[in-house]
Formats: C-alpha cells, structure tokens, sequence
C-alpha cells in the first residue's frame, strides 16, 4: 500500500508545524509555498544592503518549539540561540512620561510605583496574578486543545473549578477591567494594549486577553539572526524529517472526489494528488473561493466588520536621535478611544495613533546602537479596508509625516535618506495575504464568543483541514504552531478515513489534549 500524501498549502509557522508532525507519523508530506522561502507573516524586507523584520518581534512560550523539536528528534535550543530579555519594553507618553518593563516583576512594580505611586504599583502586582489565573486556566483546557465550545471548555475545567470560568472575565471588556488595578490611565492604555496583540480593540476585546501580559511576564526573547530564524528552522527540521518542499508553488484550486479531498491544481497548471490537504491561509480565502469554488463552504466568511487589525508599517534604516529606543518601544497616542473609533468604527487611519517600533539592533547588552544607521521596524494599526481602499502614496506619506513629527514631539528623531524605507499599507497586505482586507490577524478577538466562532483543525470538507492564525487557538507565532499542531493530529486520528486502500499504521503520533 502506498503511504498517505498530504499537502501543506503555506510555509508560514502553522504549516511547518503541521508539516513536521505528520512527517514524524510516516506520512508523505509536501509543502507548497508561492513566495521563495518559509515564513508566511514572519518576513523580511530588503532595505539598502540589510534584510529587516518585517512581521512578528516578540517572540514568546519557547517551549512550544521546544516540544515540537524534540517530537521530532531534534533539540530547539541547539539550533536556535535564544537571548532572554531583561527589558520587555520602554513606553512614552505625550507630553511627558516613560516606563520601561522588565521580566522581573518586582523591578517592574517598583517602576511603576516611580511612575504612578505606590497605589498602581499595587494593582499591577494584582493584574499580574490575574492574568497568571487565566492562563493557567485556559492553557492545557483552551489554547492546546480541540476547538472546544462553552459547555465543553466547561467540562474540561471540571465541576470542582467551574468557578474559574467566570474568573477568567470573558463578559467585561479589558478596557473597562484594567480600571480595577490602575488609577492612572496612562497604564490602562498600556495594560489594555495587549488586546492589539491579536488584533482587536481594548474596548471590544474580553478582559480574558490580559492573559497575554502573563505570557510576556514569563519570557520575552531574541533569536540571534532576527525572526527569520525561527522558519528557517522549522523548514530545516521539516526536510531532515522527509518533508518535500516546492516554493514558488502557488495553488489555483482544492479538488474534490465524491465530496472529499484528491488534490490541487497549481498555478502552473500541474496537478499534485493528495489524500489530505492542511490550508495554512486565512480562511477567509477558502471561504471566498480563491482556492477554488468547491471548498468554499469549507469555513464560514469573515465579514468585513469582524476583521481584525491591519497595520501601515515602515522598515527603514536610520539614524536615531534624542530618545533611547530599547529594542521594543511603544509611543501612545493622545486619545486612545478615539484611536479605535477610527479604525473599527470609522475605517480610517488614527489621526493620534500609537506607535511601536522594533530596534532591532538593540539588545540587551547594545541599548544604544551607536551606528550610523540602524534598522528599525515602526508600525501603527490601520482599518483592514486593503481590499476597499487603495491608501494613495499621497495618503501614506501625510501619515508617515504625522506619525513622525509627533515621534519628534517626543524627543525621538528619525532621519532615514531617501530610497531607504520600505512602507506596507493595508492594501500591501491584501495582496500579500488576499481576502483579509489587511487584517493580520484573522477574525477580531470582541466579545466572549469570539474565541469560539474560530474554526478548529477539520474544516466542514473531508480531508481538509485549517492551520493558522484565523483558526483555534488564535493569532500569534506560538499560537499558530499550536494550530498546526493540532491539525497533525486531527489527520492522525482521522488517518483510517484518509488512507488510500487500508487504515494506516502510524508512529510516533501527537496528543494536544
């Protein structure tokens, strides 16, 4: 009997996860990849002679790759060197006022207590406790499992800790939570920041998100060489395991046999069978028929409403002046309500937006570059309207002027010579990623049912199944390996129904339960 093939549209994290865990089981697995490299979200781009980010800094939970390199013989730390921050992140406010972060919560309590009294000092210590509840709570019951719904989330929380379920605040938003720790609304708006982090607004989002502040509180690190190491890896591992990999490979369409997955056709005309196939692609390209009219009822449409953040962001090489960048800074706009009120509300781009910047040449032991120039990442949220709206160069170029003499205001100057910035609009990152508008993120994280409304690992077709950030568990690089992940495993124990002839012995396996 011939082995079981499986397709992995996309080299993004989720596909290459999914594509080493099933190539661990014996399956005969290839990736199809349309751009030139692995990586999907997690790009760079060439300014000059230098290659920068360009999508996810913050790398967090290194023990995801830890578990999915030794399933498959490998060691992660031994291919990657990760560095640990000690500095999670500088803050400013206008017209005056910064706070840096550390990984040490005490350091940070005692910072805040300086910049806020002793009161909010208190309340942070508190906030962070919480937010540690949630996350221990949902980890092993929520985010590493099955899509679950209410009720079966609740049955694995159990009967004796059914209370925790209302501990985790999914009815009040993070905005409005963030008012029982802190007093002064400059840490509300960095507290409640963290619902940007999976592309929602703080004023929609659940308060069940301050669980991210706990992931970064447990660790934020460097991987020498930058991000892009992380899918350099991760293809690496997927080959040495047998995993066949075709970039420049872009898939026209899924084809059906009797109402179940048999193959592709790719943009080049060939046709590639397969008993299975994982789509590492926002579903809302599935659901929109750009993989093909016979799939599209494979996952419910994302309306426009319900997308998630998309983002305007400049990469540049430059020169820094006045304020001391730390590798992460976050610049806040004047008024933060009225900065999500454009985006999802009036679809336009904040007039007072906040601006994060990733220094990529600042660690820990170099804070300041000292170079002549330095690569920065700076990036403000946007509507994800890219499919609507062309975001003129005339428009583009107001915002950078905007965002860049209020950074000035701030005492940050940044002078990058002409042909060394590369600017990406929403409209870039629909082309990137179609039918998303921009959105970055998948689906929008507002409301308590947002979480569960996210397709799990089996899509509505036989032998197609969803890996990415707009399937469970959700946006982020950890996240999204998680969901490959899970969709490995759903082929696992679904690998009797898939097989070609007979039920397929398999090795090794993966439980995410």
């Amino acid at each position: 009997m011939r082995s079981v093939r499986i397709a992995v549209i996309g080299a993004g994290v989720a596909g290459l996860a999914a594509a080493i865990d099933l190539a661990v089981a014996g399956f005969e697995v290839t990736v199809l990849e349309r751009a030139a490299h692995p990586g999907g979200k997690m790009r760079t781009v060439s300014v000059g002679d230098q290659f920068i980010d360009a999508g996810p800094t913050v790398f967090t939970l290194p023990e995801v790759f830890d578990a999915l390199f030794d399933h498959a013989g490998d060691s992660f730390r031994q291919r990657v060197k990760l560095l640990p921050a000690q500095l999670l992140a500088r803050h400013a406010w206008q017209p005056a006022g910064t706070l840096d972060l550390y990984a040490d919560l005490a350091r940070s309590a005692e910072a805040i207590g300086e910049f806020a009294g002793k009161r909010d000092a208190q309340g942070y210590l508190q906030f962070a406790a919480q937010a540690k509840r949630i996350f221990q709570t949902l980890d092993p019951t929520f985010m590493r499992a099955s899509r679950p719904t209410p009720m079966a989330l609740a049955r694995r929380i159990g009967i004796r800790h059914v209370a925790d379920l209302w501990n985790i605040q999914p009815f009040i938003s993070l905005w409005r939570a963030t008012a029982r720790y802190f007093r002064d609304p400059r840490l509300r708006q960095l507290f409640a920041r963290y619902a940007t982090y999976c592309g929602s607004s703080p004023f929609a989002a659940p308060a069940t998100l301050m669980l991210i502040a706990h992931v970064e509180q447990a660790g934020v690190w460097y991987l020498e060489g930058g991000m892009s190491r992380l899918p350099a890896e991760l293809a690496g591992l997927a080959q040495r395991n047998g995993v066949q990999f075709r970039y420049g490979s872009g898939v026209r369409q899924i084809n059906l046999q009797n109402e179940r997955v048999c193959g592709l056709d790719l943009l080049n005309g060939e046709q590639l069978a397969a008993d299975a196939v994982v789509c590492n692609a926002d579903n809302n390209a599935l659901a929109a028929g750009l993989l093909g009219r016979e799939v599209r009822r494979a996952v419910p449409a994302t309306s426009a409403q319900a997308r998630s953040l998309s983002a305007v962001t400049w990469n540049l090489l430059a020169r820094v002046e006045g304020f001391d960048l730390a590798h992460h800074s976050v610049f806040f706009g004047a008024d933060y309500r009225a900065e999500f009120e454009d985006i999802f509300l009036h679809r336009r781009i904040p007039a007072s937006p906040t601006v994060y910047i990733c220094a990529q040449d600042r660690l820990e032991t170099q804070l300041r570059s000292g170079a002549a120039a330095e690569r920065l990442l700076c990036l403000i949220n946007a509507p994800p309207t890219g499919d609507r709206h062309f975001f003129e160069p005339a428009e583009i170029d107001a915002c950078k002027d905007r965002v860049f003499n209020n950074l000035e205001s701030l005492g940050l100057k940044i002078s990058s010579p002409p042909g060394y910035c590369v600017t990406t609009s929403p409209a870039d990152f629909e082309r990137l990623f179609p039918a998303t508008g921009g959105a970055l993120y998948g689906p929008a994280s507002h409301g308590w049912m947002s979480s569960f409304k996210r397709p799990g690992s089996r899509s509505k077709i036989r032998g197609l199944y969803l890996a990415g950030g707009s399937t469970h568990p959700g946006a982020g690089v950890p996240m999204a390996a998680t969901s490959g992940r899970l969709a490995a495993a759903a082929i696992i124990a679904d690998s009797a129904s898939i097989a070609p002839s007979s039920p397929m012995v398999t090795h090794g396996g993966t439980s995410m339960q």
